[in-house]
């Protein structure tokens, strides 16, 4: 079941994800809480798993990662070792930042970030070379618009 969270906890939420890591003092100033008290909420809204982990957003551009893919995938296969498989080999590929299982033509949807064409080129040959699809097509962005919105909370 989901945390009840309420106003203090969501604007702690907020402020964590438009900033990081900012202090503790800093973070308690800002949500009107003491010291403890923030850090107590913190501890609490760790151990319920609504933080998941601290980490930081990377500039994929500036790492030169100027190319992102999105690659829909179908399959005929759908047993659990063939999943378990396809799982491993998209896990192993850290180009690949988001995977998901998705309903309607497709089965899977995977988010591809590459250097260039070559780049993406060489994680698509990964993939079908240990795996058996049925279909794959693949969709290059020309601009990114958003991406890694903060969640609403």
């Amino acid at each position: 079941m989901a945390r009840k969270l309420d106003q203090t906890d969501r604007a702690i939420l907020r402020i964590l994800q438009k900033q990081g890591t900012p202090s503790q003092r800093e973070l308690a100033e800002k949500v009107g809480l003491s010291q403890n008290a923030c850090w107590r909420r913190l501890n609490a809204l760790r151990e319920d798993g609504v933080i998941a982990h601290d980490t930081v957003r990377l500039n994929a551009t500036a790492l030169g990662l100027t190319l992102t893919v999105f690659v829909l995938m179908r399959t005929r296969h759908h047993s659990r070792e063939w999943f378990e498989t396809f799982r491993k080999v998209v896990g192993s590929i850290p180009n690949i930042v988001d995977f998901y299982r998705i309903a309607g033509e497709y089965d899977y949807l995977l988010k591809v970030v590459a250097c260039d064409m070559n780049d993406f080129d060489r994680v698509y040959q990964q993939i079908i070379s240990k795996v058996e699809l049925d279909a794959i097509t693949s969709y290059m962005t020309m601009e990114t618009l958003a991406d890694n919105r903060d969640l609403p909370v």
